[in-house]
């Protein structure tokens, strides 16, 4: 299983809306394979498809801990259908957006409708952490990313320190 390039901002990819799929097999799970171990790899706790280049409705989460049993979640289609009205603040990172962090206010559990791994059907009720990825990943499917929750000072810094960054990147060093 290869791990994929991730995505960063400012890329125009990560503002593009993600398309629907219309069913999962062999070749789905092999590419929600890769995002895991793309995902473990770098690591973060959740990927969604566009954020390795491919716009289609699709995200690979573990929220479980360093030192417990691997849990992931593989969601085709998620769609959101309600939120609570209690909130709850997490510290959000992204890893199309190397080292940047902010508390970002969503609502503190949320029912998500998607298919599963095996092409299943499902419906879930997320709470905590949990209910903040899906949320903060189904961005990612609608072309939002977390830092546009914050002041418009505070995202346009972010993304000059990482064109900046990109820039110093590319750089040739004979």
């Amino acid at each position: 299983m290869p791990q994929r390039k991730i995505i960063t901002e400012p890329d125009t990819i990560l503002r593009k809306k993600s398309l629907t799929l219309e069913k999962v097999d062999n070749e789905l799970r092999e590419l929600m394979d890769d995002m895991l171990e793309t995902m473990y790899a770098a690591p973060g706790i959740g990927l969604a498809g566009v954020q390795v280049g491919i716009l289609k409705r699709l995200i690979v989460i573990d929220v479980s801990g360093d030192k417990e049993k691997k849990n992931p979640l593989f969601l085709v289609n998620p769609e959101i259908i309600s939120k609570s009205n209690n909130t709850s603040i997490h510290e959000e990172g992204c890893l199309s957006l190397p080292g940047y962090f902010a508390e970002i206010e969503r609502p503190a559990e949320c029912q998500v409708k998607y298919i599963d791994y095996n092409g299943k059907k499902k419906e879930m009720r997320a709470n905590g952490l949990l209910a903040t990825c899906i949320q903060h990943e189904v961005d990612h499917l609608n072309g939002i990313l977390f830092i546009d929750y914050l002041s418009k000072l505070k995202r346009d810094m972010i993304i000059k320190k990482l064109v900046k960054n990109k820039k110093e990147l590319n750089k040739i060093v004979l």
